[in-house]
């Protein structure tokens, strides 16, 4: 029960620690690295609050070392399904009259931990399990899930205080409901903070979930558990479950109760959930909410007045941190020929400084892509480029499994704007380049609006403003996050809401108020002080 209007803590970014040598954060987390290189960690599944394990164990290894055993976790079946439906439905009653402050509180509490505590631990779990350097686990791990949770939190209590007016002798009010039944939580591997802030957004604002992450990502899966449980959360509210997708989907797609899907992922999985969902309409006791962020074929627009040494920096970080598995990454690049020359060198010269190897050894700016199968997907886009009409392999393009599934950053320049790598995403270190004459600016912008069906992220770099609000103007539903002179990836929550359209997905924009609108089924109540007790108007006294 609440007894008053409350002000949340102002959110602020969390700071992004440096690691660097001698810091208190590289020592921290090269401890934990150590700690979790030196046992086999165990990974139930959680339903209902409880450790729950199979006679069927998959293993976790690192992928850029995956000879080294991790731990294991265990892989349900259909029946864990349902248990876990049946927990978050037995948990929704309880957790939705919860005062919402009192729900807010176990996520700022977790934002703590993560912030104090398990920093460490949530990074060391990504590095390892995912094959993210420090930065890049920090950036995800640490710091954008703290800013998810805390930035949710804000959020949700602006939503609240969104009430409206009311007329004398009447006081109308909105309750913000959770939806009625469960959310199916469904998170890929790239982002430890995509696979906790997907279930928790929607936790916060009432819900219950059965939430299923990416086999790839369970050792920090485990982690986000652990903090949610020491923070308070009560048993059902998330329920964790490693079921293949096919049998948790045919289960969770044809339950009454289901409420909604809370997606990241790829473009055909979501297009077959979404007919999925379509197809069973009838079975459902409301209309499902589908939130989904999906696939991206991310540009860059290079105009000549832009400046060569941003460029070269912009299309190497963005194409190449996190070995471009991103949904964000760099993919295809529009470069004039005016500075072609000059950007092929610094291309040349800056990626044949970057070094390739395991997390642990601090000076890899590039690690191994997630498994075997991301591996042989790559490796054969990049092999077929190589003996392709009208493609040069201007850097990289080299791929070695023996140890790690390591693919270089590879950089390809193709005569046909069309060519497959400027169009399919790759999920991977592969930027694809298109080298046009000046001349043809307009046309090049018209080619990277109709290219791709994606509309996720796009740049442009150029220095002249009349250039900048030209393209601005006519790629505005092209990407649903732009960006004018800076790489098309690293978008901060409470700063660049995520998400794009087409088929990239519903444009829910995670971290912001537009996300957790999608988690609540409003109720207005109206209450009359004084009622009429007569059926007569003043326009039916006499003439």
């Amino acid at each position: 029960m609440s007894f008053g209007n409350f002000t949340i803590p102002a959110p602020v970014n969390e700071p992004v620690k440096g690691y660097a040598p001698g810091s208190p954060e590289k020592a921290a987390v090269k401890e934990a690295l150590a700690a979790y290189r030196s046992v086999e960690t165990d990974v139930p599944m959680i339903i209902n609050g409880q450790a729950v394990r199979t006679n069927h164990k998959l293993r976790i290894s690192p992928p850029h070392d995956h000879k080294h055993t991790l731990g294991y976790f265990y892989e349900g079946n259909g029946d864990h399904v349902n248990q876990a439906i049946s927990a978050a439905l037995s948990a929704k009653a309880e957790w939705a009259s919860l005062s919402w402050e009192n729900r807010a509180s176990i996520f700022l509490k977790a934002a703590d931990l993560i912030a104090g505590p398990y920093r460490a631990r949530i990074n060391a779990a990504t590095m390892l399990g995912q094959s993210k350097n420090a930065y890049q686990a920090e950036i995800d791990a640490a710091c954008e899930l703290i800013d998810f949770l805390r930035f949710n939190v804000h959020y949700a209590d602006e939503i609240y205080r969104q009430q409206p007016n009311s007329s004398p002798g009447i006081w109308n009010r909105l309750e913000y409901r959770p939806l009625e039944g469960f959310v199916f939580a469904l998170t890929p591997f790239n982002f430890t903070a995509i696979a906790g802030n997907l279930p928790a957004s929607a936790a916060l604002m009432g819900n219950t979930i059965v939430w299923k992450p990416a086999y790839t990502q369970a050792l920090s899966a485990k982690v986000i558990m652990d903090v949610f449980n020491e923070a308070g959360l009560p048993d059902g509210v998330i329920n964790l479950i490693f079921v293949d997708g096919p049998v948790a989907g045919d289960i969770i797609f044809n339950h009454r109760d289901f409420a909604g899907i809370h997606f990241t992922g790829s473009t055909k999985v979501f297009q077959t959930i979404w007919a999925t969902i379509g197809a069973n309409i009838h079975k459902y006791r409301s209309y499902p909410r589908i939130v989904g962020e999906t696939g991206g074929k991310d540009f860059v627009v290079v105009h000549e007045s832009a400046h060569v040494d941003e460029v070269v920096t912009g299309l190497v970080r963005g194409a190449f941190e996190y070995q471009g598995q991103k949904c964000s990454a760099a993919s295809r690049a529009y470069i004039p020929t005016t500075l072609w020359p000059a950007v092929e060198e610094g291309l040349k010269a800056t990626l044949s400084k970057v070094k390739m190897g395991g997390v642990e050894d601090f000076t890899n700016f590039v690690n191994a892509v997630i498994d075997k199968r991301s591996f042989e997907k790559i490796s054969e886009y990049i092999e077929t480029a190589k003996t392709a009409a009208g493609v040069t392999v201007v850097a990289g393009g080299i791929c070695d499994d023996t140890i790690g599934y390591f693919v270089e950053p590879t950089v390809l320049r193709v005569n046909d704007p069309t060519y497959r790598t400027m169009c399919e995403e790759i999920f991977g270190p592969v930027l694809s380049v298109y080298v046009y004459e000046p001349e043809q600016f307009d046309a090049i912008l018209d080619l990277v609006d109709s290219t791709s069906p994606y509309a996720l992220t796009g740049s442009i770099f150029s220095k002249d403003r009349t250039v900048v609000e030209h393209v601005t103007n006519r790629l505005r539903e092209s990407a649903g996050n732009f960006y004018i002179n800076d790489k098309p990836t690293g978008a901060v929550v409470g700063q660049q809401p995520f998400g794009g359209a087409r088929a990239s997905g519903t444009n829910d924009k995670a971290g912001s108020a537009l996300n957790l609108y999608r988690w609540v089924s409003a109720r207005t109540i109206k209450e009359t002080y004084v009622s009429p007790r007569s059926i007569d108007y003043p326009f039916m006294q006499g003439k």
